[in-house]
């Protein structure tokens, strides 16, 4: 398997199919999602995540919403689209993607409120085909774009997955990391587990080894130390929101990270396409963080090593305020040092 195989979801014969993510790298199966109700439920459940991959399996949530409306009156079907509206909006809260995605699709439908249901099912499912196309394409602009800022033989500490499995296809901060391979640099890659879901040793790992990338696996504890002794020459994360003052949300532990190579003075970047910048808040305080469920922490799967009873936090993300982002990596340039007045100037 090849990075042009790597399909997190796709359609297929009238309904969504999506890479079931929480049993790799051990096994491999798409699931099939027929309503918004079900691709709600496998964004709750991880079966997709990140940020990108969110908003398109949302997009493709609204198109299925309209095509099991289609044959209803008018009436019924705004009820059901706006019901379809609301249950995906409140699938996940951090990632930006979500809401950007439903808008889009909302306003999509709104001009095509005049038509037919069918022939808004119609419209509708065209546009989730060309969010998740442009969610390629835009990986693949911002990949090439980042790939110059990293040397030949450059070491990459990378924190949970921003790959192909958190996009439609290609990846942001492994885009960037694939683009410098395409382009004939020697790139490695450190991947930290990421704890507590193992995004980075179970997704990240399994996707550069599908590449022949190499790849080198470490605790989340032991970044540090590996800096400390030389070992990484540049941190690329991805993101789920920005605010527009260029504070980052990314998953749990990336705030530590971007301290230590404050520290260490290892330039830190971010990717994310301009659909994942939240101009509406003003910093990272008023971004929510979701809390999952306490099982996450205390094992894994059927496997549990916690002491029974013990209290749990479990805060899927954490903000990294934009002090400490060396560059915003996006589809229209790259932003040294982010700010509002810098991030506004992409838009």
């Amino acid at each position: 398997m090849t990075k042009t195989t790597i399909e997190t979801l796709r359609w297929n014969n009238n309904h969504l199919e999506m890479i079931d993510q929480r049993i790799l790298p051990t096994d491999f199966q798409y699931l099939a999602y027929h309503s918004a109700e079900s691709v709600a439920e496998g964004i709750r459940s991880m079966v997709v995540r990140g940020a990108p991959a969110i908003g398109c399996a949302a997009a493709y949530g609204i198109a299925l919403a309209a095509l099991n409306l289609k044959e209803a009156n008018t009436e019924n079907f705004l009820q059901g689209m706006e019901s379809a509206f609301n249950i995906l909006s409140h699938s996940r809260p951090t990632a930006v993607n979500l809401f950007w995605a439903l808008e889009r699709m909302r306003l999509k439908m709104e001009t095509a409120v005049e038509s037919s249901p069918n022939d808004i099912a119609t419209v509708l499912l065209t546009e989730a085909h060309n969010i998740a196309t442009e969610d390629i394409q835009t990986n693949r602009s911002l990949g090439y774009l980042g790939a110059t800022l990293l040397p030949d033989s450059a070491r990459v500490l990378t924190h949970c997955n921003a790959g192909a499995l958190a996009t439609a296809g290609y990846g942001t901060a492994l885009g960037v990391i694939r683009a410098a391979v395409e382009s004939g640099k020697k790139i490695s890659v450190i991947a930290d587990e990421t704890r507590p879901f193992l995004q980075g040793a179970r997704l990240t790992a399994w996707e550069m080894v599908q590449e022949n990338i190499p790849i080198t696996l470490i605790a989340d504890n032991m970044a540090g130390h590996l800096m400390h002794c030389g070992d990484i020459d540049a941190i690329i994360v991805g993101t789920d929101r920005v605010a527009s003052n260029g504070d980052v949300a990314n998953k749990i532990g990336t705030y530590m990270v971007a301290v230590l190579a404050k520290r260490h003075n290892i330039p830190f970047y971010v990717a994310c396409p301009l659909s994942t910048i939240d101009r509406s808040i003003n910093n990272g305080s008023e971004i929510p963080i979701e809390e999952r469920p306490s099982e996450e922490v205390t094992g894994y799967q059927n496997h549990q090593w916690a002491a029974e009873g013990v209290k749990v936090r479990n805060p899927a993300f954490d903000i990294t305020p934009a002090e400490l982002v060396t560059a915003l990596i996006t589809e229209k340039g790259i932003v040294s040092h982010p700010n509002k007045e810098r991030i506004c100037k992409l838009f």
